[in-house]
């Protein structure tokens, strides 16, 4: 029997990831002792009260229905944690809803928004699920670069009148991945105008609000008239290293919400109970646990730092997140240097036009392994002598 591939299968390609990784395999296979910086998953596991609340819960024979949806103690967690961290009112019923990840929302959102041909605009670098999420509705991507010169924030009057005018949705990212920029209040009140302007839904990603070092990521829904254009993604995947349970939320306008949990209603039967559980007790934290993570990755940022400018190689340090935004050598293209590191150090980065056309130069460098491990990458690198 011949299996007919369907048409929108075209967009879901192996890619550059694929590549490194069989590459990364290829020489781990030969012998070779590999350093890997290029996974966006954290390496730290959850605190204990999460453990401790989901080992609880999962031997509780009642806890093994459908979810449906997101439980009330859930909403009211996320309801408490908006009030007490963002200075913003949530509605607990209309204004909240539970996701199986927050990739679960970024994907499934434009599915609600879009129609075929309609156009996302979306940063450039950017996540790989907006692109994911465009092609299930058949919607058209514009992208909207982030240059340094620009403080890695898009330019909405670069954006031709044409597309505005076809634009239905704009993803918008931080801190964010692959680049840990940050977003000022000026940039989302001109981002609100620009969506009012142009009738818009803004989708805002902000899974890594709680990876920051010298200063606190803005909530885009603390900004006035956030609420009226559009929603909030985060997850819990990186505050705290639950990456596998899937659970995450989205916030804000409630009709945006209502046409999301609609679609998903037909999707899935909602996030299992244990995880939400220890979900809200994640949201409710009042222990030092997020300080704590801040300071290891701010330690391993530092070392990377400090140590790929020692050996001559100049990087920003970012001020969020968990990766490290980095320009390569100008003699280099993104894959060809991040091939480099991997044949002659054994270090394994993402090339940038992985995520984008102007990701074209830099390198993503994700802080996801011990220091000590940190430092025997950068020795590999010295000895390497690419930077001399």
């Amino acid at each position: 029997m011949k299996i007919q591939k369907a048409v929108r299968m075209q967009n879901f390609q192996q890619n550059i990831f694929s590549e490194m990784a069989d590459y990364k395999n290829k020489k781990i296979s030969e012998g070779m002792d590999i350093i890997d910086l290029s996974v966006g998953s954290p390496d730290l596991p959850p605190p204990q009260f999460i453990i401790d609340a989901l080992s609880k819960s999962v031997t509780n024979p009642n806890m093994y229905g459908y979810a449906l949806k997101g439980i009330k103690e859930f909403h009211e967690g996320v309801q408490e944690y908006y009030q007490k961290n963002h200075s913003v009112h949530l509605d607990r019923d209309k204004e909240i809803l539970s996701l199986m990840g927050s990739q679960d929302g970024l994907v499934h959102l434009p599915m609600v928004i879009c129609d075929p041909g309609d156009v996302i605009l979306v940063p450039d670098p950017g996540y790989t699920a907006y692109a994911a999420g465009a092609a299930l509705a058949g919607a058209e991507m514009y992208s909207m670069p982030l240059k340094k010169e620009n403080q890695y924030l898009p330019v909405f009057n670069e954006i031709p009148e044409n597309i505005c005018e076809k634009a239905k949705l704009m993803i918008l990212n931080f801190p964010g991945n692959p680049i840990p920029g940050m977003a000022t209040k000026g940039f989302f009140e001109e981002a609100i105008t620009f969506a009012k302007k142009h009738n818009i839904v803004i989708l805002h990603d902000f899974a890594y609000c709680e990876l920051y070092y010298e200063e606190k990521p803005l909530s885009f829904l603390s900004v006035e008239g956030a609420k009226e254009v559009g929603i909030e993604m985060n997850s819990l995947s990186k505050s705290f290293n639950m990456a596998g349970c899937r659970v995450a939320y989205a916030a804000g306008n409630e009709e945006i919400i209502a046409l999301l949990g609609n679609l998903k209603s037909n999707l899935d039967y909602g996030v299992f109970l244990p995880i939400q559980l220890a979900a809200v007790h994640a949201l409710r934290d009042q222990s030092d646990f997020l300080e704590k993570s801040r300071s290891i990755y701010r330690k391993r940022r530092d070392t990377l730092v400090d140590g790929f400018n020692n050996i001559g190689w100049q990087v920003d340090s970012p001020k969020a997140s968990m990766f490290m935004w980095a320009e390569v050598p100008s003699h280099y293209t993104s894959k060809q240097f991040a091939l480099e590191l991997l044949d002659t150090a054994g270090v394994v980065v993402t090339p940038g036009n992985a995520f984008g056309k102007w990701g074209e130069g830099f390198v993503r460098v994700a802080l996801v392994q011990p220091e000590e491990t940190l430092l025997i990458a950068l020795e590999k690198l010295r000895e390497s002598k690419i930077f001399l």
